[in-house]
């Protein structure tokens, strides 16, 4: 009898410990999951798609990317099909990133620098359709920051030619054969000998030069929202009230309505860029109002149903402070109204735009 109790306890020891360790298992598959949820998506084609991949993996922030096919109407379509033109898809990838790290437009960024976005024919070596280059948007917001990174790659002088690069709301995506994933890993010698062979590199070295990026765009910082005690000390008691109580300052006593100054706004707690002067107006309200933000990644908008009426809450994404509400009684070309508080930003003047960390943005000021 003693001994089956002393195997009774042992069994029991064991299973307790196999439901701790499945109750472990669980919660690793619990954050896992919760993990992927946070992550977003982007789709791109740049013509090969073993390229693209290669390029995108190599960019911090970014945590899987996916070769495969998209933009036809044939389900399920093959390598073979998709390659002699025959299905109306593109050679694309699906980038999986990481929004806290790396921002679509910074994806758009690094996309433009790897790519001939004049070529409408295919992409260096490999001509048709079914590699041309294209941006697939998965929302309105995807849309619009696209749609302004074109915009302003075509400005910038950089191509004599125009842009080509087509902008499509995105369908469905078909994974490649599981050997077109990762081939630059699996096949190294070949694909290295394919990608000097296509010319890509040096067109896109004779292109952008020192401006060539293989990490994370410099633009990119670290926003971060202080706590509680520190924000009581390094803001003001009014810039407190707005951004952490939702608060509203005066119309026509504050300080930026009527800044006709040159430079951007930026968020007076985490300090990510906000908006543009560029993009300001006079609405005639008494409160700083712009048509677009400068940067739309670092804006998030919520309902607000306070003051028994429906209203569009602006807020920063890395400070989560209160900025004020978007309107639809805007101008053109955005018809938006984005009335913000003074007390919620903060106004660096272009000359000082290299010295507080915003050299990037100097080139928006440079008169052509």
């Amino acid at each position: 009898m003693k001994n089956i109790y002393v195997l009774a306890m042992m069994l029991i020891f064991i299973l307790m410990g196999c439901q701790r360790a499945d109750s472990g298992q669980q919660e690793v598959k619990k954050e896992m999951q919760k993990a992927d949820k946070m992550l977003r998506t982007a789709t791109f084609a740049g013509g090969c798609f073993w390229c693209t991949e290669s390029d995108f993996e190599k960019l911090p922030g970014v945590v899987k990317v996916v070769s495969g096919y998209t933009g036809g109407p044939k389900e399920n379509p093959s390598y073979e099909e998709v390659s002699s033109g025959s299905t109306g898809h593109v050679e694309a990838v699906q980038v999986y990133y990481d929004p806290s790290k790396i921002t679509y437009a910074e994806l758009l960024d690094y996309f433009w620098k790897h790519i001939d976005p004049t070529d409408g024919g295919g992409q260096f070596a490999d001509r048709g359709p079914q590699y041309r280059s294209v941006i697939f948007y998965h929302d309105e917001e995807q849309k619009r920051i696209a749609e302004k990174s074109k915009e302003e790659l075509g400005k910038s002088g950089k191509f004599n030619k125009p842009i080509s690069t087509e902008i499509i709301k995105f369908a469905t995506f078909y994974d490649a054969e599981e050997y077109h994933q990762d081939y630059y890993k699996k096949h190294s010698v070949k694909y290295n000998f394919y990608r000097y062979g296509s010319g890509r590199d040096q067109f896109l070295k004779k292109v952008w030069g020192k401006e060539m990026e293989t990490e994370k765009p410099l633009k990119s910082k670290s926003y971060m929202k202080p706590d509680d005690i520190t924000l009581k000390k390094t803001l003001t008691p009014q810039q407190y009230e707005v951004t952490q109580k939702e608060g509203t300052e005066r119309a026509f006593r504050n300080e930026y309505w009527d800044n006709k100054k040159e430079g951007i706004y930026v968020d007076i707690v985490s300090g990510e860029p906000l908006f543009s002067s560029l993009d300001k107006y006079d609405s005639g309200t008494g409160w700083p109002s712009f048509t677009r933000p400068l940067e739309p990644d670092n804006i998030i908008e919520r309902e607000d149903r306070s003051l028994f009426t429906r209203r569009t809450e602006v807020r920063s994404k890395h400070g989560d402070s209160h900025l004020g509400h978007v309107f639809d009684d805007g101008p053109q070309p955005t018809g938006l109204r984005y009335c913000m508080n003074s007390a919620a930003l903060k106004f660096i003047p272009k000359e000082d735009l290299e010295k507080e960390g915003f050299g990037e943005y100097l080139k928006l000021f440079t008169k052509k």
